[in-house]
């Protein structure tokens, strides 16, 4: 980043909690109160519905939220709990449990706290902070780019269906470039309690719009960095903050006349690369069309190859956290490494053989050990 006057630069990388100045249109405060009130409340009811394994991650919930213990509530998870149903709750806090907790403490279960599903490797920006300046490996005819088959992507929702709750739709590309989004939105539906797409939004039409609100997304995220085209045209090159601008606006149009019922949260985030960067003037531009506006702390992620070799000897908690399935079926670690030069394998068809396979065994066991200066490109990552 050093062509961006007044970049950071991030030692240690703590991926799952990288929101800088998270801001809602609602009183966080008060939303936090009341959904960690909630929470307490459904957890202490007589009865309480859910299968017996999941009684004790439950239990550690409840007196964390009372004693302030290991798991603790944010704004943003405050805002996602208000959007589920009392009945899916417990389900909800067993998974951000899982997604929050275990990976610290390297435990490990049948299936990833975590998927994300790369619908299409091509992306319509180049932007600065991301892998895809890397023209050498992200061309337009390469063997390695391309769109993921609709019969594979219902195929892994299905198996990722009652043992992922968290999933992302989006990695190295842009999602909605996918000729049938339409398609592979209608097969989300009524799945998944925490289902998230990012998009630069240059794509989105009326169309994609309805789809998106008419699928099982629950977060949709926009990723921006600006509020002048200036600044917005330096990050995102290739992009264009007007015709952005114009089309989150026509989504907050539709969302708000012809779906007013969905409770799908949506948010723009940028990456906070400069002291140009202002998140007052995000909120000022951006804030009366969606729901949160944020920063997300940059990973240097662009150069990872070419970085220099770190002392950072913590292991990798994404090795425990999550699962990255590219376009055509390769499954992947991180998404940090985006040449896959650690791929655990192909798709099988089941998340568990792959996910408690020997080559992600012996990648956590590397790192876990103190040897992740052994793996390439692990020892030039700054991600714990």
């Amino acid at each position: 980043m050093a062509d961006i006057e007044g970049s950071f630069v991030t030692d240690i990388y703590v991926k799952h909690r990288s929101f800088e100045n998270f801001s809602s249109g609602q009183r966080s405060d008060a939303v936090l109160a009341e959904q960690t009130g909630r929470a307490l409340r459904l957890l202490a009811a007589p009865g309480l519905a859910c299968p017996q394994e999941w009684r004790l991650v439950l239990d550690s919930v409840r007196r964390d939220l009372q004693e302030g213990g290991e798991f603790s509530m944010s704004p943003y998870i405050a805002e996602e709990m208000a959007r589920i149903q009392d009945g899916d709750l417990p389900r909800y806090l067993f998974h951000r449990y899982r997604y929050d907790i275990w990976p610290r403490k390297q435990h490990l279960d049948k299936a990833p706290p975590y998927l994300q599903i790369e619908p299409v490797s091509y992306c319509n920006y180049r932007c600065v902070f991301c892998y895809q300046i890397d023209r050498g490996y992200f061309r337009k005819n390469a063997a390695n780019m391309g769109y993921m088959d609709p019969g594979l992507f219902r195929e892994i929702l299905e198996e990722a269906t009652g043992k992922v709750e968290f999933l992302s739709l989006a990695s190295r590309g842009e999602p909605l470039l996918h000729p049938r989004f339409p398609e592979l939105m209608a097969a989300t539906r009524g799945r998944f309690l925490g289902l998230k797409i990012n998009t630069n939004a240059a794509a989105l039409d009326e169309n994609k719009a309805r789809a998106i609100l008419e699928s099982g997304v629950g977060t949709l995220v926009f990723s921006a960095d600006a509020a002048k085209p200036e600044m917005y045209k330096k990050l995102r090159v290739g992009g264009d903050l007007s015709r952005v601008l114009r089309n989150i606006e026509n989504f907050h149009a539709i969302k708000e006349k012809e779906y007013s019922g969905s409770r799908i949260i949506t948010r723009v985030s940028g990456v906070h690369v400069s002291d140009e960067q202002s998140i007052d003037e995000m909120k000022a531009f951006w804030g009366a069309l969606v729901d949160q506006v944020t920063f997300v702390s940059y990973n240097p992620w662009e150069n990872i190859y070419s970085a220099p070799v770190n002392d950072i000897s913590s292991p990798c908690s994404d090795l425990w956290r999550r699962m990255f399935i590219w376009w055509d079926g390769i499954v992947n670690p991180c998404d940090s490494d985006y040449q896959s030069r650690l791929s655990v394998g192909r798709w099988s068809g089941s998340i568990e053989s792959i996910w408690t396979g020997q080559p992600y065994t012996s990648l956590r066991t590397r790192h876990s050990s103190g040897a992740r200066t052994h793996s390439e490109p692990c020892c030039r990552c700054s991600v714990v």
